[in-house]
This record gives C-alpha cells, structure tokens and sequence, in this order.
C-alpha cells in the first residue's frame, strides 16, 4: 500500500480543524460518496451498528433545533448538513449478511444491554470515519456532543433501537471561526513501546 503525500495528510489530519461556522451546499450525490466511503472501514465482526441521518432541510433543522445547547445552535443552524452519527442497538439482525462466515448473530443474542458496548465502540468508530471521509472529499466538520441526546432520539429514531452518539456539521468552513490550534500529547506521553 502506498503512502500517502504530506498534502493528503494534511488535508485528513495536520491542518484539518474543527470549524464553527459554514457556508456552502451539499448536494445528495456527495452524501452518497460520502457513505461510499466511510462504510469500508473496520468495525469488529463487521457489526456496522452506525446509522446516519443527514439533516439538511429547514423542517428537519427545526425538529434538531430544540436537543441543541445553547453554544452550539446558531453553527449548528447554519450548517448546510448536520450528520447525526447514531448506533444500532439490535445491530446483530444485520450480522447473517455482514458477516456470513458463522452464525455471529448468536453471540449477541439476548437483551439489548449486552450488546451496547459493542454498539457504542464500533458506531464511534464509524463516526470518526464519516469526519475523516468528508474530509477527503474537501468537506470541513465540526463534530461535536453539546446536545441532548434524549431530545435526537425521541425525533429522529424514536420507536427503535438507534441512538444518538455524536453531531458533525458539514460544509465548507470559515476560518475566522477556528480556535488557534491547541497542543497534543507528544509520543512519549501518549504511548509506549514494549
């Protein structure tokens, strides 16, 4: 596999930001790349338990509008597309076509309690992909958890399993809305070779 140039990772990672105000337009075929993208990265057993609901419309933006906190309204309002990253409690249903090797369903058979861990740490994952993939495709995200999620499950996935996660607004943002960069833990104080 061939290693990516320094333009390619700065544009996924070293200059990439978190942005608080956008502009722009996304139309549905770059929602469909978008999701093109992000499904191939791992999860375990291939569970994919992450459900997207991409919230573009002025009727949808009202029905998320309420869940917001205060901070996070006006960025949140202004978006051209807010991603409610979510996960499937009961994703084990999907597991006899995701992962057809053996009867994995079974392992997750049983209340809904046991299978949220692996819910929550696997549609997280596919959270991280879908920022990592709009930023490929030259989109900017502000992912962020200043709502409340008792308020986005009861009007987007009520009468399911799904629950909400995390919220990454989309499109193209403004610089003068970026914090200066904040520091990260150098190698030696995040990690360990043994």
């Amino acid at each position: 596999m061939a290693i990516l140039d320094d333009t390619a990772l700065d544009q996924l990672f070293r200059t990439a930001r978190t942005y608080n105000r956008f502009s722009g337009e996304i139309d549905d075929a770059t929602l469909h790349r978008l999701y093109e993208l992000l499904k191939w990265g791992p999860t375990s057993a291939n569970q994919s338990p992450a459900r997207f609901v991409f919230v573009r419309s002025a009727e949808a933006k009202k029905k998320l509008e309420p869940a917001l906190d205060e901070g996070n309204r006006a960025k949140t309002m202004s978006a051209p597309v807010v991603a409610i990253v979510g996960y499937d409690e009961d994703f084990h249903e999907k597991l006899p076509y995701l992962f057809p090797h053996t009867d994995a369903k079974s392992w997750f058979d049983g209340p809904r309690e046991g299978r949220h861990d692996h819910a929550f740490r696997n549609g997280t994952l596919q959270g991280a992909y879908l920022i990592l993939a709009a930023r490929a495709l030259g989109l900017d995200t502000g992912p962020m958890t200043g709502f409340d999620a008792a308020k986005v499950d009861a009007a987007f996935f009520a009468g399911t399993a799904i629950r909400s996660n995390f919220l990454v607004n989309l499109g193209k943002g403004d610089p003068a809305s970026i914090f200066d960069r904040s520091p990260r833990l150098s190698f030696d104080e995040a990690c360990r070779i043994l």
